[in-house]
């Protein structure tokens, strides 16, 4: 069955995880991802443990459903075969900053005045009309720009960055969800338009849904920062033998937590009389419930709570969701074989469409494994192909 996106191409000049994740995604949901790479090919190549130069894991993660193709953007040839390629798509998207765009050509006036239709993408750090625009950005600095590494303040006493690239997969999700709009508004006949997906704006905004709180009027009636998330005590909780994530959250889930703890003295104390109040004294809810879970192991509290409906879960490890029953039930985790890596395991496309269901079409290309294949496509003739083989503009595997 095709895919929801079957029939739009993708330009994907973009390096590392972020534009790679977000057309990965699209990729996954039928559209023909075009991955333009320098020479050197793009930096996850040689990100993480591999078997063959090039195709290291970080690489893996973000690239299946594409074509590569080789670039060499510095010569003029280069630019030229680019701009032929992007001719045929219905998107192109980039993560240059905007002073390195501009100085290889990539303003988008100059693709609007050729491509009307063309949906141009550009993500970078920060919005291009700031004093930041032309600053680099990677998820650490982006992190710590938007508040995001001081949250963990609370639970690590100093600043602290989240142990997973969480700036450059929001912002992933942000570019992909952008385009998906833009063409919905180019099917209804809109054309073409730029799309400016920035990372510190995104995470400021991701960040401040809770955060902005008391803030959120002008002037402000209280404080920033949501208590229940800022509590030192907010963590999954030790159990006699184990962790356990538990979470009480309506006045129902509290009072049959007191019933199965065989805690009648909670169940009448006005801090937990309701979820106002519960905030209020935050600290010693918390405190009380740590108390209450470790006077049992973890299973005899996964027993307890079953048919409970109070929302708990084991604290699974990255090596135990390789096990974890309702990600093998659901076919998450899938096993193909990559033509020259051998047997891989790789993720299943989280959502599910009734239709036009997402699908592995294509696994991860070597370096340049499509470029004359493209560039054919572009309307270059054998002898032009050839010609630039021979200047190094671009360049296929041996």
């Amino acid at each position: 069955m095709p895919g929801t996106l079957e029939g739009i191409r993708i330009v994907d000049l973009t390096t590392v995880i972020l534009g790679p994740w977000a057309t990965q995604m699209l990729g996954d949901m039928g559209a023909d991802v075009i991955k333009i790479e320098t020479p050197a090919g793009d930096t996850t190549r040689n990100l993480g443990p591999r078997k063959n130069e090039g195709m290291a894991s970080m690489y893996l993660a973000s690239n299946r459903n594409k074509r590569s193709v080789v670039l060499d953007l510095t010569q003029e040839a280069g630019r030229e075969a680019l701009f032929k390629i992007v001719g045929t798509a219905d998107v192109f998207v980039h993560n240059m900053r905007p002073k390195v765009a501009k100085k290889l050509g990539l303003e988008y006036e100059k693709f609007a005045a050729a491509y009307p239709d063309l949906i141009f993408c550009a993500t970078y750090g920060f919005r291009s009309d700031g004093p930041m625009a032309d600053d680099p950005a990677y998820d650490d600095i982006i992190q710590a720009a938007s508040g995001l590494a001081d949250l963990q303040t609370v639970t690590a006493n100093a600043p602290r960055f989240v142990p997973t690239i969480i700036a450059d997969k929001t912002t992933a999700y942000n570019v992909a969800t952008s385009i998906l709009s833009a063409l919905v508004y180019k099917e209804r006949g809109g054309g073409g338009q730029y799309l400016e997906v920035p990372m510190f704006e995104t995470l400021v905004d991701y960040v401040m849904i809770e955060h902005l709180y008391g803030a959120a009027f002008e002037p402000p009636i209280a404080g920033m920062g949501y208590e229940r998330l800022l509590n030192t005590a907010r963590k999954p909780y030790p159990t006699k033998d184990g962790y356990l994530a538990v979470l009480p959250y309506t006045d129902a889930n509290w009072a049959k937590l007191f019933e199965i703890a065989d805690r009648p003295d909670l169940a009448a104390d006005p801090r937990f009389a309701d979820i106002a109040t519960r905030i209020e004294n935050s600290q010693e809810v918390y405190d009380t419930l740590a108390q209450i879970v470790s006077t049992r192991t973890t299973a005899d509290w996964q027993d307890a709570l079953d048919g409970s409906n109070i929302p708990t879960m084991v604290v699974n490890t990255k090596e135990s969701l390789l096990e974890n029953e309702q990600l093998n039930a659901s076919g998450f985790w899938r096993l193909v074989d990559h033509p020259t890596e051998g047997k891989l395991r790789m993720t299943d496309p989280p959502t599910r469409f009734s239709k036009t269901p997402s699908t592995v079409r294509r696994l991860q290309p070597l370096l340049g494994e499509h470029s004359a294949e493209i560039l054919a496509e572009a309307g270059y003739s054998e002898s032009e192909i050839e010609a630039l083989f021979g200047a190094k503009v671009t360049k296929q595997p041996a």
